[in-house]
């Protein structure tokens, strides 16, 4: 069964800064294209980023410069880091894969962003 896991979400004030972790099981995790989803209270789920096999990234023009995915296979693991939080950054973060042509996504981890 493919399982993926978030954590590392919180609350944290504007400026401040998170790393979130997504660990991956039952799937060839070397090969994976991982992405980086979020959902706004109200909004529909949008991408933030992505991060192939080769460790090459992409990122939604909002968090460029702000965010970084990175990825360790060993972990089987891969990691989101947010810098200069912003309260547009609240939402529930979450990670997906896809395998055998079906999407797996994980349970969520929870983001808000207040003073």
């Amino acid at each position: 069964q493919v399982h993926l896991v978030e954590s590392g979400g919180g609350l944290v004030q504007p400026g401040g800064s998170l790393r979130l972790s997504c660990k991956v099981s039952g799937i060839n995790f070397g090969l994976a294209v991982m992405g980086w989803y979020r959902q706004a209270p109200g909004n529909q789920r949008e991408l933030v980023g992505t991060i192939t096999d080769d460790h090459i990234t992409q990122y939604i023009d909002s968090v460029k410069g702000r965010f970084t995915i990175s990825r360790d296979n060993v972990r089987r693991t891969t990691y989101l880091q947010m810098n200069g939080l912003n309260p547009d950054d609240t939402g529930v973060y979450y990670c997906n894969t896809k395998n055998r042509g079906r999407n797996f996504w994980g349970q969520g981890t929870q983001v808000i962003v207040s003073s």
